[in-house]
């Protein structure tokens, strides 16, 4: 096999090295590049014409591994001709009749071709490419294939088997020629016809042989069949017409396939079939910026959906955060439940019952002491308050963005962005009780500094409550408890309102950050690399490089 830096030494004479010119070595690595490119593309919202693209992307991916790439690496190996069909179609009979032996499996009432075989001369095997069409096939040298060519007879179509159906199309992608087989009863079929359109986009040559075509309606169907080539815009394409033989088992006589053999002929040599080779790769390679130019507008079609998703995100933060901040700053996180609470603490250990004298309150550390171990059920029921605030908080705005993007007024690709329900549900159950530890100790920490600055009604206090104790009334009255704003007080002038002001502004704070979060996780979607607005900039420079180049 032959492998070498520049393509001009592939090719013999001037014309094959200013062909090589055009297709060389930058082609072949813009083509690997493109290749890369296209392989990132991700077009995850389903916008109008995502999956037509997606698609799209996944025919050129196959034009670029099953043939472009091969053939741009080995630019002296044969040239390919597939013989492609229908069931039926007889392609085999005519694969075996064109090399004067049956190599390749054929049945008379079932088409039985499964296996892929590809023939090349003898002579041609040095420069036979490794690739995707010899993987795929049973490879076999056969002195009936003129040399510079290689016959390869595919699997049907439209076979039964997905698999067949499969490498039949791959193998079509890696061909340089396309011998398409059909018959006088399928030939308006729309199988061939979407076969011939892929071709024609791919820019592939293309020949047509209609086969088993009865004398009699000759001149009709052939006329038909040129106007439906000519409707296609494959007015040059090459037309062979195989005479109906009826019934029979082996090889067609040669005088039958002796048109297709002679054209066959025509393009062996190492001159002809490079050209048939190089008319192939240009073809392709002037198709590929359409394809190119389609994907690439697809990924800025998803980059401008998401710029639509992310304003309606955006123009919900506002009121949500206003909703959040609002409730905690009413002062009705504490709720009944810490009310109910309060009310079972002054009936049994007489909590708010203490005796204040001057500006101070009077009490023994032992009491303090079983004030501030009974006060720790009223911090469990505060901190309870506090995380059903936050959650509720977070949920109502995970609502409101599922309603927005995914709802029946929502854009295109909302439903995408909306996180998982389950996900939002374990996240929040994770962040919302560390949030609000966080804020109890903060109160801990207030009254702690509160301790530090020489004041003696603070320290009674912290004495008749314990430290933890005197804590927990702190973040009670910011949750909004008024027995604990009336406790401080009486027992602190001033009740430490300062502290109890800045305690609620931090839960505020902590429950515009739990919506924030709500809205992040949104964010995180809109923020894939997928969906960058610069998405489509490696695309666009492979566009301009393989206009240049073609």
């Amino acid at each position: 096999m032959t492998s070498t830096p520049r393509v001009g030494r592939l090719l013999g004479g001037r014309a094959d090295a200013d062909a090589a010119g055009e297709i060389g070595l930058t082609v072949h690595d813009v083509a690997r590049d493109l290749r890369r490119d296209v392989a990132d593309v991700r077009l995850p919202l389903p916008v109008d014409g995502a999956a037509e693209a997606t698609a799209s992307r996944d025919r050129l991916l196959a034009q670029l591994d099953e043939h472009l790439l091969p053939r741009l690496r080995e630019l002296s190996s044969p040239a390919v001709v597939v013989v492609a069909g229908s069931t039926g179609a007889g392609k085999s009979t005519l694969y075996n009749s064109l090399l004067g032996e049956e190599v390749s499996a054929a049945g008379v009432l079932r088409p039985t071709t499964r296996e892929p075989v590809l023939a090349f001369n003898p002579a041609d095997a040095d420069v036979v490419a490794e690739g995707p069409v010899t993987e795929l096939s049973r490879v076999l040298h056969h002195a009936g294939v003129p040399r510079g060519t290689a016959l390869l007879d595919a699997p049907d179509l439209d076979s039964f088997d997905q698999e067949n159906r499969s490498t039949a199309h791959q193998l079509l992608e890696g061909a340089d020629l396309w011998l398409f087989v059909t018959t006088a009863s399928r030939y308006g079929d729309a199988l061939p016809w979407r076969a011939l359109s892929r071709a024609t986009e791919r820019g592939a040559s293309v020949a047509m042989v209609l086969n088993r075509v009865p004398k009699e309606n000759l001149p009709t169907i052939r006329g038909d069949l040129m106007e439906r080539l000519r409707s296609h815009g494959m007015t040059d394409t090459p037309l062979f017409v195989v005479p109906d033989v009826g019934p029979h088992e082996g090889l067609l006589d040669a005088s039958v396939v002796a048109p297709v053999r002679r054209w066959l002929t025509m393009l062996a040599g190492p001159e002809r079939s490079r050209a048939v080779v190089v008319r192939t790769l240009k073809g392709a390679l002037h198709a590929l910026p359409a394809w190119v130019t389609t994907l690439a507008d697809a990924v800025e079609r998803q980059s401008e959906a998401v710029d639509a998703l992310r304003k309606v995100v955006d123009a919900e933060v506002p009121a949500a955060r206003k909703l959040a901040r609002d409730a905690v700053l009413a002062g009705v996180v504490a709720g009944a439940s810490v009310e109910a609470r309060w009310r079972e603490l002054s009936g049994t250990v007489g909590i708010d019952r203490v005796t204040v004298k001057g500006d101070r309150v009077r009490s023994t550390r032992r009491k303090g002491r079983a004030r501030s171990a009974a006060l720790d059920v009223l911090r469990d029921d505060v901190e309870a308050a506090a995380a059903r605030t936050l959650t509720a908080a977070g949920t109502r705005v995970e609502d409101r963005l599922r309603g927005v993007l995914a709802g029946p007024t929502g854009l295109p690709g909302g439903v995408h962005v909306v996180p998982d329900h389950a996900d939002r549900t374990a996240a929040r159950e994770t962040a919302v009780p560390r949030t609000v530890a966080a804020w109890l100790t903060g109160g801990d920490e207030r009254v702690a500094a509160a301790l530090a600055t020489p004041s003696e009604p603070v320290a009674a206090a912290a004495k008749a409550f314990g430290e933890r104790g005197l804590a927990t009334l702190l973040l009670a009255a910011a949750a909004g408890s008024d027995d604990a704003v009336r406790l401080l007080g009486r027992v602190v002038p001033g009740g430490l309102a300062d502290d109890v002001t800045a305690l609620r502004d931090d839960l505020a704070d902590r429950a515009e950050a739990t919506v924030d979060d709500e809205v992040a996780a949104v964010h995180a979607a809109l923020d894939s690399p997928d969906l960058a607005d610069d998405a489509a900039t490696a695309l666009r420079l492979r566009l301009a490089e393989l206009r240049r180049l073609t």
